[in-house]
C-alpha cells in the first residue's frame, strides 16, 4: 500500500500544504461536509411494530458478515421510530434503485402512512413491508444492539434478501442523489 511519504517530495509538500490549509475545527457543520465526501448507497428500512408499518431512509447501511450474515445500520437515540426498529423484533432493509429518489425523500420525514402512500410494496409473513422497486433487499431479525455516542448500531441476521439484476441503485454524496458509474477498464 503506498503513502504519501512514498510520493516525491513535490507531491509530499503540496499535501502538506493543503492539509495544513485546513485548520482542525469543532464545527458539526464542518464535520458533516467532511463525512459527505464518502459516497453511499441509499435504504429505506422497514418494521412492522404494533400493528404499524414503520420507514425511515438510511445510508448507514453496510455488510457485517458472510457467516452468519449480519448487517448493520444505524439509528439516532432521538428519533420517534427507535422503538419499532429496536423493539420488533426485525426489520427489512431495501436498497433503492436509481430511479427512487423519490422514494428516499418520501421516507425521510412525514407521517408513517404517507410515507407509504403510494409506493408499491409487498407484505412479507413477518408483517414487514418490501419495497417492490428496490434493487435489493435484506429481511433480517435483530441480532444486537450497539450503544454509539447519539445513536445505535442496529446489527441485523438476514434470512431472506433478493435483488434485480437490471436495476442500478441509488447512491448518495456530498448532499446529493446520483448514481454509479463505473470507471473504464
Amino acid at each position: 500500500m503506498r503513502t504519501l511519504h512514498d510520493a516525491p517530495p513535490a507531491v509530499q509538500s503540496a499535501a502538506q500544504t493543503h492539509l495544513a490549509a485546513r485548520p482542525v475545527t469543532s464545527d458539526p457543520a464542518e464535520y458533516r461536509k467532511a463525512l459527505s465526501c464518502f459516497a453511499t448507497g441509499v435504504t429505506v428500512v422497514t418494521a412492522h411494530w404494533q400493528g404499524c408499518d414503520w420507514g425511515m431512509t438510511c445510508n448507514s447501511f453496510s455488510s457485517v458478515s458472510l457467516e452468519p450474515r449480519l448487517v448493520l445500520w444505524s439509528i439516532r437515540k432521538a428519533a420517534s421510530s427507535l422503538d419499532a426498529f429496536t423493539r420488533s423484533g426485525g426489520f427489512t432493509v431495501n436498497v433503492l434503485s436509481s430511479g427512487q429518489e423519490a422514494v428516499a425523500r418520501q421516507f425521510a420525514a412525514g407521517d408513517m402512512a404517507a410515507r407509504f402512500a403510494g409506493v408499491p410494496t409487498t407484505r412479507q409473513a413477518n408483517q414487514r413491508q418490501r419495497l417492490n422497486a428496490a434493487v435489493a433487499w435484506f429481511d433480517c431479525e435483530l441480532h444486537q444492539l450497539v450503544d454509539a455516542g447519539d445513536h445505535h448500531i442496529v446489527i441485523g441476521q438476514v434470512h431472506d434478501f433478493g435483488w434485480q439484476d437490471d436495476s442500478s441503485a441509488l447512491t448518495f454524496w456530498r448532499s446529493r442523489f446520483g448514481q454509479f458509474e463505473a470507471l473504464p477498464a
